[in-house]
């Protein structure tokens, strides 16, 4: 059995983080050795999971953004870049 990474979780890249929450996932399915370290693990998990959905909501939004910039609207109110509705 592993301890989780001391890595910020902030600092992480989706596939870093992705990457590491499979493994502490797997860890936890295993059994861990103590009560004190599945704690750790799982408490490392939902901050793993965290920055993955951060890492995801960044990117819907800027696909959003791309889309709408694209189409001549703004993402966030739907009207056109000379301002009429669309």
């Amino acid at each position: 059995m592993t301890a989780p990474t001391d890595s910020p979780v902030e600092t992480l890249s989706f596939e870093a983080a992705r990457d590491e929450l499979v493994r502490v996932v797997a860890e936890l399915e295993q059994g861990a050795p103590t009560l004190e370290h599945s704690l750790a693990l799982w408490e490392r998990g939902e901050a793993l999971a965290a920055r993955c959905e951060e890492w995801l909501l960044g990117a819907k939004r800027r696909l959003d953004e791309a889309r709408a910039a694209a189409s001549g609207t703004s993402a966030d109110s739907g009207t056109s870049a000379d301002g009429a509705e669309s």
